[in-house]
Formats: structure tokens, sequence, C-alpha cells
């Protein structure tokens, strides 16, 4: 590798390096005093760097909350390995994965300390609020909006896609996440949230039985 080339290289992995450390940095901030109460300085010194490579590596302190939103967000999108639904077996598979997938994800106490400061900040930082909702929030949404479309076009089921997401969701996650925010209950276990994620998805498919199953009962006159 030429000497040039070999030198960028060493220093965009450095600048990649001290990126992070600055975003763990803000994160912590943010977490510790507030979004609002947080300065740019106390960043840059808890991070070790200069508030001049600060802002030309990440940005402003709004821009370095939303790469830390962003970064969690990733983790919700539907994971690539989860087959596409096309009876309904599958479609349980699906629901249960994903649904065990979002509870262990968004339970994390990282995660729920993220809620915690959007509620804390809305008043005196509504952008908090706003970032977790359009990045963090939209990916989950997103990506149970892509699995109730898909079943929808399988003639899985029939309704809203928005509607049948927000259903699922409902039954996934009761009053957990209240309890949680509220500190009065603890992470559920792995076996735990698998098996909140088979009842939500058992529940969710006696509501919505297979079409054929549900025009015939139409037909016979049973509510």
């Amino acid at each position: 590798m030429p000497a040039s080339a070999s030198k960028r290289l060493s220093e965009s992995t450095d600048e990649t390096a001290v990126r992070r450390r600055i975003l763990s940095a803000a994160f912590v901030s943010f977490m510790e005093g507030g979004y609002a109460a947080t300065s740019t300085l106390e960043i840059a010194s808890r991070a070790r760097v200069s508030k001049r490579e600060l802002y030309a590596l990440v940005g402003n302190k709004q821009e370095m909350l939303v790469a830390c939103i962003t970064a969690r967000a990733r983790r919700l999108a539907v994971p690539a390995e989860l087959p596409v639904a096309r009876d309904r077996a599958t479609l349980a598979h699906v629901l249960s994965s994903f649904g065990a997938q979002l509870v262990h994800e968004v339970t994390d106490p990282t995660v729920i300390g993220v809620l915690r400061l959007a509620i804390a900040e809305a008043i005196h930082a509504p952008e908090v609020a706003r970032a977790l909702d359009s990045i963090g929030r939209e990916a989950s949404r997103g990506a149970l909006h892509k699995v109730m479309a898909g079943a929808k076009e399988a003639g899985l089921l029939d309704g809203r896609q928005t509607e049948l997401a927000e259903q699922f969701n409902g039954l996934l996650w009761g009053d957990l996440m209240v309890s949680l925010l509220l500190g009065v209950a603890s992470r559920p276990s792995r076996r735990e949230i698998a098996a909140r994620a088979l009842a939500a998805t058992s529940a969710f498919l006696r509501l919505h039985p297979p079409l054929d199953d549900a025009t015939s009962t139409a037909a016979n006159g049973h509510p």
C-alpha cells in the first residue's frame, strides 16, 4: 500500500475511534446530567478532545444526541434471517421472534434510560423526544409494519397494517414498559421474554383467524 494511502487509512481509523469516544462521552453525560444541562465543553472534556475536534467529527449537541439514538435504533430492525411469512406457522414464528427481539432490545437498561431522558426533558428539550420518536421508535414501527404488510400480501391477515401492528404491540407489552420506566419492575429474563412474545403471538392470531375460517363463520351467521 502506498505511504499516502496508508496514512489516510490510519487517519480515518483514528477519527472513527475518536468519534466513538465522543459519542460515548455524550451519551453518559446526557444520562447523568440531562440533555439540556449538558454542555459541549463537558462532553469534550469527558472525551478528552477539544471542542473544535468535537464539532468537526460529530457536530453540535443535537447532532450528538441523534447519533447516539440512531446507533441504538439499528438494533430494532427485523432480523435479516427471519423468513417471509407465507403461511400461518411461519407468521407465528416471525411474530414471536420479532417480538422477543424487540422486548429484549427495548428493555435494555440503556434504552430505558434514553426513554426516561426523553420524558424528563420533554418540556425543556423537546428535540430529545422528537429524535427518539422519529429515529428510535420509527425503526421498530417500520419493522413491524413490514411484517404485517407481508402477511396481508400473502393473504394471512386482513385489516390495516398500522392497526394490526398497534394491536400486536399492545398484546406484547401490556403494562411492562410503564413498570420499567417507573422502576417498579426488573428487566425480564430471556426465557420470560420468549414466553411473553409467544403469548402475544397466540393471542394476536386467535383474534385474527385464517381468512377462510372467518369468512365461513360470517357466512353461517355466527359472531
